[in-house]
């Protein structure tokens, strides 16, 4: 752990701060990541294990290595990052007694240098998110106040990844309702162009703009689009049908 309480005041601030930050799920977890390097000395690499209906990935590491490491693990199944998330605690292992525990791991961190693994969970509203997963070069490097200190850490960490994925869900299906608003208002004005032009109804236009979207294999609302920009496009380009 840590001996400058300040350290962790710092990074306990900057973690809060995440809760409010409105930047990408995986911008979030790069800042996790390398928080929990700067905050605990042992820690070398760190990463970011996220499990989605059932398949883990790695969104963000601070070394390849780490990335590495956590392929291992996804590969046979099992490991500290697997185990921590499965069972909702804290993980340790250590270089070469966990083998038997983990083998096909115990082999990667070997060949990569790594001698002790801590695997916190990221639990926010009673829900598994993934695991923060803290790599040493050092052999039982992690304290028990470590422990106590990642555990604190992650329960930060685990919120800011929860408000940042609901933020950027949100802000996604903002922006499909607001790409769909625009789609509906420019295919209604190309309506009114060609019920204009040609002297139909509002149904004969729309079906002029569908037929016509489906032989020039042109999206709907982009070639509606061209009828307003151009309001007298030529058939090829309206392929508004007489």
């Amino acid at each position: 752990m840590t001996d400058d309480p300040e350290v962790l005041d710092n990074a306990v601030r900057t973690l809060s701060r995440l809760l409010l930050a409105e930047e990408t799920l995986e911008a979030t977890f790069g800042r996790v990541a390398s928080l929990a390097c700067r905050t605990l000395p042992p820690c070398d690499l760190a990463s970011v294990t996220m499990i989605n209906d059932g398949q883990a990935s790695t969104p963000v590491q601070t070394h390849p290595l780490a990335d590495d490491l956590d392929s291992a693990q996804y590969r046979s199944q099992r490991g500290p990052c697997l185990e921590a998330y499965s069972i909702r605690q804290v993980v340790r292992g250590t270089v070469p007694d966990s083998a038997p525990r983990w083998p096909e791991f115990m082999a990667a961190a070997a060949k990569a240098g790594i001698r002790s693994v801590l695997a916190v969970p990221l639990v926010a509203s009673d829900r598994p998110l993934g695991a923060l997963n803290l790599y040493s070069r050092t052999a039982e490097s992690y304290s028990e106040a470590d422990e106590e200190t990642a555990v604190l850490f992650s329960e930060q960490a685990a919120v800011a990844c929860a408000n940042s994925e609901v933020y950027w869900r949100t802000h996604s299906l903002t922006e499909h309702l607001r790409e769909a608003l625009e789609s509906r208002d420019v295919i209604g004005q190309a309506k009114g162009i060609l019920m204009e032009r040609e002297r139909v109804d509002a149904d004969a236009a729309f079906d002029m703009l569908r037929r016509a979207s489906q032989r020039l294999n042109v999206k709907l609302r982009d070639l509606a689009g061209r009828v307003v920009h151009a309001r007298d496009p030529d058939d090829s380009a309206a392929g508004a049908p007489r």
